[in-house]
């Protein structure tokens, strides 16, 4: 069976053929987000229309996606317009094969769950750190998506309630703006005007200034773990972002977690996420042959 799968991001589209568990051919286009939902989606069509002899299509996409109907719930400005756009109504219009369509960071948590670092775990919680925080709940073998299909917003945790401002903005004190990498750099290059990404900060990390500023960072993302470890009680949790793949990070996280959680929960397991920017598609892949099947079960 071959699967298209797309990735959109709001830099740029990854996309591919999954077959025999493998993406291949895969790809990277600029996605132009400025220039709206509707120049996305026609860029998707673009991209499919290269592919040859697919039986479905697998979405995984930036924004709140209603995955039963295959639409986007709410994207912010990143992509003008694309609230509101019937994904699966588009695709399946006009290459008449089944489609599903998943949130990315959900996408990535099914990705790890049956490829990667979440394999033989039924139940396991995902964050993704980047631009901002994302987190996706795998519960047995499958994400949980809520009552309007937007569970897993842990960046939204209040860890600072003495800086919320909810009026002006509504993420204020909450979980993303202090454990975000973007929010690890934009202190650092505060403090240090030549620390302008990640890959300078962890370059210097032997450095004294520098690793007191990642520790303090590190115990941030500890804030949020600690509130999440003790609601769900999993027995992992899978750390995502190009941030996680340096282990002194995922380390600390484990060593200044346990101090701060109760005995009981201390057998859970935090691990650095294993797929990459390809886990995402693997989930999308994996989402589409199980509406493939669902329908040929039908007929």
């Amino acid at each position: 069976m071959r699967i298209a799968v797309v990735d959109i991001g709001g830099t740029n589209i990854k996309s591919g053929m999954w077959e025999n568990d493998e993406i291949k051919e895969v790809r990277e286009t600029a996605t132009n987000a400025k220039l709206g939902g509707a120049h996305v989606m026609n860029t998707v069509l673009e991209i499919l229309r290269e592919f040859k002899d697919f039986q479905a299509v697998g979405i995984s996409t930036a924004g709140q996606v209603d995955s039963d109907k295959g639409m986007i719930l709410y994207a912010n400005d990143n992509i003008p317009g694309y609230t509101g756009t019937k994904i699966k109504e588009i695709i399946e219009g006009e290459f008449h094969v089944p489609v599903a369509v998943q949130n990315d960071v959900n996408s990535a948590a099914i990705g790890e769950a049956f490829y990667g670092a979440g394999r033989g775990a039924n139940d396991f919680l995902c964050l993704t750190y980047g631009t901002g925080v994302g987190g996706a709940i795998i519960v047995n073998g499958e994400v949980y998506t809520g009552a309007g299909y937007s569970a897993g917003e842990f960046g939204g945790i209040v860890t600072h309630p003495e800086d919320r401002k909810p009026s002006e903005d509504i993420f204020s004190g909450c979980y993303e703006r202090y454990a975000s990498t973007t929010a690890l750099v934009k202190c650092a290059g505060e403090r240090n005007s030549q620390l302008k990404n990640g890959r300078d900060i962890f370059a210097r990390i032997g450095e004294k200034e520098v690793m007191d500023l990642v520790d303090q960072w590190i115990l941030e993302i500890v804030y949020g773990l600690t509130t999440l470890v003790h609601i769900f009680n999993p027995s992992m949790v899978v750390l995502g972002g190009g941030i996680m793949e340096q282990e002194y990070v995922v380390s600390k996280v484990c060593e200044r977690l346990e101090e701060h959680i109760m005995p009981s929960f201390r057998n859970v397991k935090i691990v650095s996420a294993q797929l990459g920017n390809m886990a995402g598609m693997l989930g999308a892949s994996r989402e589409a042959k199980k509406e493939f099947e669902k329908i040929k079960k039908k007929s």
